[in-house]
């Protein structure tokens, strides 16, 4: 049985790190996915806002740590394709938020998923959204 994949936005790795309402899940989410149990998969722009927030509260020694964990951890990060990135920005028109944040409901479409996020302003109006906190 191979697991069940979801697609996180940002919001959600940024509570691995930071102590605020629903980082009991997001952690939990990191730990299943550790254990085989889910598959996290991310547009390729929650490594860049994930690590920028470590490296700026905890240090660039603590972002590559967390760099290190996920690489271990067979995190799947998925790049800007040329169909992926049309339906990014139609999912930004759609939801009227940025581009950066239409990245993850975007995969999830595209991959018929699950979204995670914690970010209610951008992410409340997708249909397949899971919110944390």
């Amino acid at each position: 049985m191979s697991a069940a994949p979801l697609v996180l936005d940002a919001s959600v790795g940024v509570k691995w790190v930071r102590e605020e309402p629903g980082s009991d899940e997001a952690l939990s989410l990191l730990a299943q996915h550790g254990r085989g149990e889910v598959r996290l998969v991310v547009p390729a722009i929650f490594v860049y806002e994930v690590l920028d927030v470590v490296r700026r509260t905890h240090g660039l020694e603590s972002a590559v740590g967390l760099w290190e964990r996920l690489g271990h951890d067979d995190l799947v990060v998925v790049g800007p394709g040329g169909e992926l990135m049309c339906e990014t920005l139609a999912m930004a028109q759609h939801l009227g938020c940025s581009v950066f944040d239409a990245a993850a409901p975007a995969l999830a479409v595209h991959l018929g998923v699950t979204l995670v996020s914690a970010d209610r302003r951008a992410h409340s109006r997708h249909v397949d959204v899971r919110l944390l906190g």
